[in-house]
This record gives structure tokens, sequence and C-alpha cells, in this order.
């Protein structure tokens, strides 16, 4: 966890360093302010500082153990089993990502296929929602 800390901070002295140079490079060209790349870069240091700061914290309030996920010679089996209940015969999660998609390309292409996909993802997501109430699974 404190590797992740270290390497956030250098990542965000970084794009620090690099929002500075970009202004003041475009400074001695002669150019004028350019808004988007030098507040994007120096809010990346901000957002990279956000982020070690909060990852510190959780260190800290877990008394800086070192979490057996993190161990470099861990095994996938040391970290804690119970991550959730996943369904690995499930084909509602492919079709709500195909409707989803359906939906995406009618941003892109035509506001009518929208239409049509809209009905596929309340259908996906409520089979997805149900499939341990039917059927061989249902309890």
């Amino acid at each position: 966890m404190k590797s992740n800390v270290v390497m956030l901070i250098v990542l965000g002295a970084y794009f620090l360093v690099s929002g500075v140079v970009y202004i003041i490079w475009n400074h001695l060209a002669g150019q004028e302010f350019e808004a988007t790349g030098s507040v994007g870069l120096l809010l990346s240091a901000v957002l990279a500082g956000f982020v070690a700061f909060f990852l510190n914290m959780v260190n800290r309030s877990q008394g800086g153990i070192l979490l057996p996920e993190d161990s470099p010679n861990a095994d996938i089996d040391d970290a804690d089993p119970d991550l959730g209940h996943f369904s690995p015969w499930s084909w509602w999660p492919l079709i709500l990502g195909a409707a989803i998609g359906l939906v995406f390309l009618g941003l892109a292409v035509g506001f009518w296929i929208i239409f049509l996909a809209i009905p596929l993802v309340l259908i996906a997501v409520t089979g997805w929602t149900y499939e341990y109430y039917r059927g061989n699974f249902g309890h």
C-alpha cells in the first residue's frame, strides 16, 4: 500500500513539473496562455495528490499493516475469498452489454436506434436481476 502512495506522489510531482514547464515553454514561445493543456496537467497533479492522500488515510486507518494480497510472494488464494457472488453461466451481462452498445450506437449514428435499444436494456437488467428467482436456480 505504501508503494502505491509513493508512486502516486511521484506521478503528481511529474504532472506538476510538466504543467509548469508547459506554461513556461508556451510563454517563452511568445504564445498566450493555453488553458486546456496547462489546467489539464495541473489538475492531473491535484488528482494524483488526492488519490495518494486517500490511500495514505486508508493505510493509516488499517494500522499500517501489510495485507496478504500486498505481499510480493502472495498467491491469489491469500486474499479474502468472499468477493461476491458471480454467475459463470449467466448470459445476461452479454445481452446487457450489447444493448448498451446499441444505445451508444444510437447516440453516434441515429437517435432512432435508441428507441429500439432501451427496451432491450430494460429486459436485460430485469433478466439479470431476477435470474435467481426462476428455473433451476430459483429460491
